[in-house]
């Protein structure tokens, strides 16, 4: 009877496990296809220049510095952070289930 207990609690950590593994490889594949798809149109020869352009600005590049300093990779993230993330997953989500 022990051992029943035992099994029933392993499959029940090991389920949840196994769904948080799934749900991170999820999320992993919305941001690398995020990823993916804006370095693809950011070299379409249309947006290639205006993208050299803002590179070339250090304005835009003094701006965009400020607004990745908000940013973190810390385990401890603030709900800046969060929700940046948050909205990539989503957008990430949706050009996924677009292009496949």
């Amino acid at each position: 009877m022990k051992y029943i207990f035992f099994f029933a609690f392993c499959s029940i950590v090991f389920a949840s496990s196994a769904k948080a593994q799934y749900s991170s490889q999820k999320d992993a594949a919305y941001l690398a296809t995020i990823k993916a798809v804006a370095d693809f149109k950011i070299n379409d020869e249309e947006e290639l220049q205006k993208v050299e352009e803002l590179r070339q600005s250090p304005s835009f590049n003094k701006k965009l510095q400020k607004m990745l300093d908000k940013l973190t990779n810390d385990t401890n993230k603030n709900s800046v952070n969060q929700r940046v993330y948050k909205i990539l997953l989503q957008a990430g989500k949706d050009i996924y289930n677009e292009l496949n």
